[in-house]
């Protein structure tokens, strides 16, 4: 019976593992349907390839060498699918469904060291070090792991119909579970590619003859986390985590014909880097950008450069933002800053009473100009320009205020 193209295909793909996905494009849509997806396989078969070499090449340019890993890794195991027996292929699935996901797990967990590096070298070393165990154990003991890896954990039929073995399976859930917590660590695109590239990995496993395109697919979303992490190291300032300055400009350029801007420095903050060391200062700094961020009246804050931050009052005038800046003047100077000392703990012991409370907080302020566009002053460099003013009559003027342009 003529099997007719619907937007199910993907699942006559999945349930029919002898037919190529050539054949089934091609005898699933009339021959006057040329321009369908038949005419589009071309490209999916290009995909996985486009995807290697963007992924390598962004990964090198960016020394994202977790990504460089990962990818080796799918490349390795789908050149070796390809390339083996039937038997040599089993045994490869076996193999590979229990490793891939442990070093996955294992790549997340990796901080970026270097590619040619003494860290690179022994990463290297590790995945030798596995590829080589995998081909003695062939060699050697091909059917005592083919046994041991395919033997039954849980005595039930439903888990019995899987293609992956039980084993598998267990150490698939492990190695998720672990890019997970990593993912809840640190929350960050790379981290939660690696999770959606395990499953897109597992589905490789799941339909070995389609390994290349799942191995493309899992290459693709961590080559886009590259991109987006990348983006964000570019457009977001590292230390406060706020919006930079780039960021900020790139927001002028749509913001519109009515807007308020407002330049906040914090004041005598070379005292605190001469006087506390620049620890307690970048620690200053970010204090500052969490009441930044939390400013009201739909106030959008960045990081300009040094201690100095912008606020950007989209549709509003100097009369209705004047409020909020007052506000968030007044929370930072209430909101002080403890130091620390060098060997005292992050947390108070419980049962231990504070003694001379108040004498390790230092004082932090602000002074803040605020310039609003007018017909004088029409670009975003002149309406900066007369924060700026503004924001030096507030420092000449005894800081701790707001002034205007």
């Amino acid at each position: 019976m003529e099997i007719q193209f619907t937007y199910y295909a993907i699942i006559e793909i999945s349930s029919a593992p002898d037919c190529s996905r050539d054949a089934f494009f091609c005898s699933t849509l009339p021959a006057s349907q040329g321009h369908g997806p038949s005419a589009w396989f071309p490209l999916l078969e290009m995909f996985p390839f486009l995807t290697v070499a963007a992924g390598l090449f962004l990964g090198w340019r960016f020394n994202r060498t977790r990504v460089l890993w990962a990818i080796v890794l799918l490349i390795l195991v789908e050149r070796v699918l390809a390339l083996t027996t039937p038997f040599a292929r089993e045994y490869v699935l076996l193999v590979a469904s229990a490793l891939v996901p442990l070093n996955l797990a294992l790549f997340s967990w990796w901080s970026e060291r270097g590619l040619f590096t003494m860290h690179g070298l022994l990463r290297l070393v590790l995945l030798l070090l596995q590829l080589g165990g995998a081909l003695w154990l062939y060699f050697t003991r091909a059917g005592e792991v083919m046994a041991w890896l395919g033997r039954h954990l849980i005595e039930n039929t439903f888990l019995h119909q899987f293609p992956l073995s039980q084993t598998s399976l267990l150490v698939i859930l492990i190695s998720f579970l672990a890019l997970l917590f990593r993912f809840c660590q640190k929350i960050e695109a790379i981290e939660s590619s690696f999770c959606w590239a395990l499953a897109a990995t597992v589905a490789g496993f799941w339909w070995p003859q389609d390994f290349a395109f799942w191995g493309g697919v899992a290459t693709f979303l961590l080559t886009i986390a590259l991109i987006e992490s990348s983006f964000k190291m570019a457009f977001n300032d590292e230390l406060t985590g706020l919006p930079a300055r780039r960021a900020m400009n790139e927001f002028l350029l749509k913001v519109g014909r009515r807007y308020t801007l407002a330049m906040v420095d914090v004041d005598h903050f070379k005292k605190v880097n001469d006087n506390h060391g620049h620890d307690v200062g970048d620690q200053v700094l970010r204090m500052v950008a969490t009441c930044l961020r939390r400013v009201s009246g739909g106030g959008r804050a960045y990081r300009y450069g040094g201690e100095e931050f912008a606020v950007i009052f989209p549709n509003k005038d100097l009369e209705r933002a004047l409020p909020h800046l007052e506000e968030l003047r007044e929370t930072i100077s209430r909101a002080g800053f403890v130091l620390r000392g060098r060997k005292r703990p992050k947390q108070k012991p419980e049962g231990q009473k504070s003694k001379g409370r108040g004498k390790g907080t230092l004082q932090v302020t602000v002074s803040i100009g605020v310039a609003t566009r007018d017909d004088k002053k029409t670009t975003p460099e002149q309406l900066i320009k007369a924060a700026d003013q503004a924001l030096y009559k507030a420092k000449k003027g005894g800081r701790n205020q707001v002034c205007t342009a």
